[in-house]
């Protein structure tokens, strides 16, 4: 039986629908957290709600579009409203987008892919940092990649959106740090088994791939640890 390290939580995660953002909420959820499970296909969060519950956990499924501004400001209305705070907040949703040369990046594309990958994090913590300071031990992890440190040829959007998003994240745990008890934590999942990996790499096999449950269990027993502000964590292939 899982260790309820995190009994009495209440953790937010986005993408939750599948992948690395579904077994993180698992992994959550069978610490002890109650799961907010955020992502746009409401059957698969539905889906994720129904192995969670099975599984003993608790979860409540927020069917969403991150890109609408509106939605994330009732949604922390919504955790105010039921809950009063929130202790963990988990930026996971993102999409890759085109891989492609820096000079043919299509415009609209990039705009689409900068406002779910780092514009909808942003707003997800001016929306939650009420709620989050009112927590004992808030903490908030960015799901980052390797492309957004060591830029890759073709990779150039996808990494800049990831580059970005570390920076707000870690600006926002530093802004914090001496004032309230929340913690900042970047996690790079490496090379993972997911829907995201199949479509960057079609040729490889997800059999020497790690699989999702990993990352989620890593991520969990940070979130129960006691890290400091700015702690980034690697996970090999």
């Amino acid at each position: 039986m899982t260790e309820k390290t995190l009994e009495g939580r209440i953790a937010l995660v986005t993408g939750a629908s599948r992948g690395i953002g579904a077994a993180t909420a698992e992994a959550l959820a069978a610490a002890g957290a109650h799961v907010i499970l955020t992502a746009r296909t409401a059957d698969k969060l539905e889906a994720v709600e129904e192995a969670i519950h099975a599984a003993g956990g608790t979860a409540t499924i927020a069917p969403m579009d991150l890109t609408e501004t509106d939605a994330i400001g009732k949604l922390a209305a919504a955790v105010t409203e039921r809950w009063g705070k929130l202790d963990i907040l988990v930026l996971n949703a993102a999409m890759l987008g085109t891989l492609t040369p820096v000079h043919s990046i299509d415009v609209k594309e990039f705009s689409k892919l900068l406002t779910l990958n780092l514009l909808a994090p942003q707003a997800m913590i001016a929306a939650f940092d009420p709620l989050l300071r009112k927590s004992e031990a808030g903490r908030v992890v960015a799901v980052t990649s390797s492309v957004g440190a060591k830029p890759r040829a073709y990779w150039g959007a996808y990494g800049a959106s990831k580059a970005a998003l570390e920076t707000i994240t870690l600006a926002y745990g530093d802004e914090v740090a001496r004032l309230t008890p929340i913690r900042v934590a970047i996690v790079d999942p490496g090379a993972t088994a997911t829907v995201m990996r199949v479509r960057a790499f079609p040729g490889e096999d997800p059999a020497t791939l790690k699989q999702p449950s990993v990352v989620g269990e890593a991520i969990t027993a940070l979130m129960a640890s006691d890290f400091e502000t700015g702690h980034r964590l690697e996970l090999s292939r």
